[in-house]
């Protein structure tokens, strides 16, 4: 199978692989499910897409502090994007930095929320890097 998607993929423009920790199967995975990008009108839309956005609670003044993920979306568009994060925090030092960061923030739910979080900037950057078609370069350190 490794070798009919190495194969599949080597017609499809590879900036996704670029990106260091994301390899053939995430990048097939989230490209499968993305389709073609130029039917979302921006990153936000893509994310929404893949349920990566939280329910609004909210009254009046009063705004819940513990909102929770949508249930809807891409639920494979979804998961190949929060293991593609998963992957990413490990490494790439970037993400690595801001899951941290992520982490430390949140309340409950430390990981969840992280990772989550971490998905959602990978979402900006997969939608950046297939919109334009180029390669991942990682900011300078």
């Amino acid at each position: 199978m490794t070798r009919r998607l190495k194969k599949q993929l080597q017609s499809i423009p590879q900036t996704l692989t670029s990106i260091k920790g994301i390899g053939n199967v995430y990048a097939a995975g989230i490209i499968a499910e993305i389709g073609d990008i130029n039917r979302f009108s921006g990153q936000a839309s893509l994310a929404k897409y893949a349920g990566l956005v939280w329910s609004q609670h909210q009254s009046s003044t009063f705004d819940a502090e513990d909102k929770h993920i949508i249930h809807g979306g891409n639920h494979h568009l979804k998961y190949y994007l929060c293991e593609a994060a998963n992957s990413l925090r490990r490494c790439d030092p970037e993400f690595k930095r801001f899951y941290i960061l992520k982490y430390k923030e949140a309340t409950k739910h430390k990981h969840k929320r992280a990772l989550v979080l971490t998905a959602r900037k990978l979402v900006r950057l997969v939608y950046t890097l297939l919109k334009t078609n180029r390669l991942y370069s990682p900011p300078e350190v």
